[in-house]
């Protein structure tokens, strides 16, 4: 039996763009729905009723919500390609700190634009 994946997600969210790099690189196949934020469907808010938030990953009908703990589980599960993460702990490490280290200073840019923006 095929996987079922699905990707929960909006076309300009830097964070599904790291989910949606992931798969690509580990060769998964996904349906992708695009998500409206203004007007969240009753899948997503199903799928992370804590968060309410894009992206959530839906495997063989069980989400999978933060970005970066989507790419650590699509790594994991998707182990016929090459690892996303380095194999060596240090450098797995360091790799996480500057996921971490981006995802800090992305919200606080994207939290700045949007109460600064006009809608």
């Amino acid at each position: 039996m095929a996987d079922e994946v699905v990707l929960l997600d909006t076309w300009v969210s830097i964070f599904g763009m790291r989910v949606r790099i992931a798969l690509a690189e580990k060769g998964v196949n996904y349906e992708y729905k695009e998500e409206n934020l203004r007007d969240k469907s009753p899948l997503l808010l199903q799928m992370n009723p804590i968060h309410k938030k894009i992206p959530v990953l839906i495997h063989n009908g069980k989400p999978i919500t933060e970005s970066a703990i989507i790419v650590q589980y699509i790594d994991e599960v998707w182990i016929e390609k090459s690892p996303i993460l380095p194999s060596d702990p240090y450098q797995r490490a360091q790799a996480r700190f500057w996921v971490d280290y981006i995802d800090k200073k992305s919200h606080l840019g994207i939290k700045f634009k949007l109460s600064s923006s006009h809608f």
